[in-house]
């Protein structure tokens, strides 16, 4: 798991508290601090901790769960109406001893969490327009299939220019994630880039899945047509 936020700081990742410490006569780190809202904590195997050094350096420090003794702890965040499919939890760090190996060389500041967090960031990006275009779909099917007044649904207008701006900003979305991507294969791409993609094709996806709910009525919070699912999830992802 990825164990970057904290209770204290969320958005603002570079004022992390947590300690690592190195101990000379045991040629280990002494990490001290807790992360939270991490997924797959609670059943991780290896913990990848970012922490400040003693020379007030942020790095990176593999914690491998097999090898610790003492003072790790990974609760699980229980009661979450998003993303249930994964676990959620804190890392608690109380003077955890690694080798000094399990420090990672080759980054040293906030480029190394950051990288790791531009790349997510795209493949949320991607990921997002995959929920709204299962919405959308759900949608079309339902509002073609229902009829009211001895017609369809999707006989009205309302609803055809609902179900036109969804499949629009959809098309829109996927056209920005592939020039995105083209410029991430040429090396032009900057870190505002994704996260501005990232930021529209989660909130487009969004509201397409708040409109789809509603335009199945009462049926838009049943999981039989799974649209409140990716509503919810989508609440997190758009966070």
């Amino acid at each position: 798991c990825f164990g970057l936020t904290e209770p204290d700081h969320g958005s603002d990742a570079g004022a992390l508290v947590t300690k690592a410490k190195y101990d000379s006569k045991s040629k280990t780190y002494i990490l001290n601090g807790s992360k939270t809202w991490i997924t797959n904590s609670p059943i991780a195997d290896i913990l990848v901790i970012w922490a400040k050094s003693e020379e007030d350096k942020v790095r990176g420090f593999i914690v491998e769960r097999s090898q610790v003794k003492k003072g790790l702890d990974t609760p699980r965040i229980n009661g979450k109406f998003s993303l249930r499919a994964s676990a959620t939890g804190m890392i608690l760090l109380d003077e955890v001893s690694i080798p000094e190996e399990n420090l990672l060389p080759n980054v040293v500041g906030m480029r190394g969490p950051f990288g790791c967090l531009n790349n997510a960031r795209y493949g949320i990006a991607w990921g997002a327009l995959g929920a709204a275009e299962t919405c959308l779909r759900i949608a079309r099917e339902y509002t073609l299939d229902r009829k009211q007044f001895g017609r369809p649904l999707a006989s009205n207008q309302l609803i055809q220019k609902k179900l036109a701006d969804m499949i629009t900003e959809i098309s829109l979305g996927y056209q920005a994630c592939l020039h995105i991507g083209r410029l991430k294969d040429e090396g032009l791409v900057a870190p505002e880039m994704i996260s501005l993609l990232k930021r529209n094709n989660c909130g487009k996806a969004l509201d397409i899945a708040r409109v789809a709910r509603d335009m199945l009525g009462g049926n838009g919070v049943s999981d039989e047509y799974h649209i409140i699912r990716h509503v919810m999830n989508l609440e997190a992802v758009n966070t």
